[in-house]
Formats: structure tokens, C-alpha cells, sequence
């Protein structure tokens, strides 16, 4: 019998062996590979696309407010969901078929590793998740001992332009963004992300912007974003979204990934 709570709250419930699984959240999903629980998969949601294997299972449709009847079909003994307001409804549902749904948003790293705990208990293989938690929590002690005596420039990380969205402290990104030998501009704020003025970021007037490989070439390309220096001089990071853009087991090659961008001297 698995024990603790998801993100909803609700109690792991389940006392079998989980052999059908559907997962609604790349991160779960991403997870389950790494957990040696792909083969049990016979679902997943149509983002969900890491590792290249996951591209081999069935896409039973969105992960937000996903279709209920696509997932019954597939007969799963096991459904895991995004944590979002959104998707209780689905919860619902799932369960009044009686199939055992728990849903998980993990936001942080401590998060993270909570949540491979509870999935690697639910999956009935608690020491091979403690065993993923401890390599990756390993990998971020490495990164941060390489970057810890380098200067930490200041970063303002982009989510979205219209409106200005910012990564805060309470995302993972901003966590690895520190691991990584940088400081967040917007780390003072609890939220994993908020909404800003241009005029702000010009204010804390950021050493770099770290953009997605879409976003990047857009913010270059703009007058608007040039009112801000980092851009203005070129000073716009271009980070890996296959490895930095998810909270997963990918967490430890992410802080790494960074620490090379921001200290590509210093970073080998």
C-alpha cells in the first residue's frame, strides 16, 4: 500500500501493482521512464514527449482538462494528472469509474524529489526512486560547488512577453538558476512566476535575460525589449529547453546546462 498525499491532497490509495498507467504531466511521465516504468505506460498526454520513448505510447489528448473518455479506453489501472484546478473535474470523474487517479505539480525541487518518493511508492519500487532522487540531489551539490566562488550575475528569466511574465523564486528554474551561479532578479518574490512592467525590469536592470531558443530572437529583434541594457548589448542567453524547461529527472544536467552558459570560462 503506497502512503502519503498527492498534490491535491488525497491519499495514495492503492494497493496493486500498478500495470496500465496513463500520465497526464510530462514530468510524470518523463519520471516514469526513468523509474524503469515505461513499459507500463499506455498513455500519455500530447506534450508529453521526453524521453523519445514517450513519443511510442498512445496520445490519449490534452493534459489540461483532458478527455476522459480517450483515457477509459485505454483501461488503465492508473491515471496521473497535472495539479491544476483545471483537471479536478477529471479527478472526479476518474475515480466515480473507480479507476485510482492522483495528481502531482511540482513547481520546485524539493518538490520534485517529494513526488519521485511518492510515485516511486505507488509504482512499488520506493528504493529505486530514492536511488533517482539521490543522483540528481548529487549532481546539484557538484554544480554548485564548481560555481559557488564565481560571481553571480544578476538574470532576469522570461516566461512570456504580452503580458510580461517573469520566472520567480518559487519555480525550479530560479532554484537552478542559483545552483548555477546566478542571481534572479525576480528570486524575491514566492512565485513560481508574475506578472511585470518593462519599466521594472529596466529598474533592477538585469546582467543578462535567459529566453528560450523562440523567445530569444524576438526579444533581439525588438525596440521594446532594447529598452532594456542587458539586451541592448547583446547580453541575451539562449537556454536548452529540451534539458532546462521541465522540472525532471534531467534536474542535475539542467544545473549544468546553465552553469555552462553563465560561466563558459570558469564551467568545462
Amino acid at each position: 500500500m503506497a502512503q502519503g498525499h498527492d498534490d491535491f491532497g488525497h491519499a495514495l490509495a492503492i494497493d496493486h501493482r500498478p500495470e496500465r498507467i496513463v500520465s497526464l504531466n510530462p514530468t510524470t511521465t518523463e519520471m516514469l521512464f526513468a523509474l524503469g516504468a515505461g513499459s507500463r505506460l499506455v498513455g500519455r498526454s500530447q506534450y508529453d514527449v521526453f524521453p523519445d520513448s514517450a513519443r511510442a505510447v498512445p496520445d490519449v489528448g490534452p493534459a489540461m482538462r483532458p478527455n476522459i473518455e480517450a483515457v477509459l479506453a485505454q483501461h488503465p489501472d492508473l491515471v496521473l494528472l497535472y495539479a491544476s484546478d483545471d483537471n479536478r473535474a477529471a479527478y472526479d470523474r476518474l475515480t466515480a469509474a473507480k479507476v485510482p487517479a492522483f495528481a502531482f505539480k511540482i513547481d520546485s525541487i524539493e518538490q520534485f524529489a517529494r513526488d519521485t518518493r511518492l510515485i516511486g511508492s505507488l509504482l512499488g519500487d520506493s528504493a529505486r526512486a530514492e536511488a533517482t532522487v539521490d543522483t540528481i540531489e548529487a549532481t546539484l551539490r557538484r554544480v554548485r560547488a564548481m560555481t559557488s566562488a564565481l560571481p553571480h550575475p544578476t538574470v532576469f528569466i522570461h516566461a512570456w512577453d504580452k503580458p510580461i511574465i517573469a520566472i520567480g523564486g518559487g519555480s525550479f528554474l530560479s532554484e537552478l538558476l542559483d545552483i548555477a551561479g546566478a542571481k534572479n532578479i525576480y528570486g524575491d518574490s514566492p512565485l513560481p512566476s508574475l506578472t511585470v512592467s518593462l519599466e521594472d525590469v529596466v529598474r533592477r536592470n538585469p546582467d543578462f535575460m535567459l529566453a528560450s531558443p523562440t523567445a530569444a530572437p524576438k526579444i533581439e529583434a525588438s525596440a521594446t525589449w532594447r529598452a532594456i541594457p542587458a539586451v541592448h548589448n547583446g547580453h541575451v542567453l539562449v537556454y536548452d529547453t529540451t534539458i532546462v524547461g521541465r522540472p525532471s529527472v534531467q534536474l542535475g544536467a539542467a544545473a549544468y546546462s546553465l552553469a555552462r552558459l553563465l560561466h563558459p570560462r570558469e564551467v568545462k
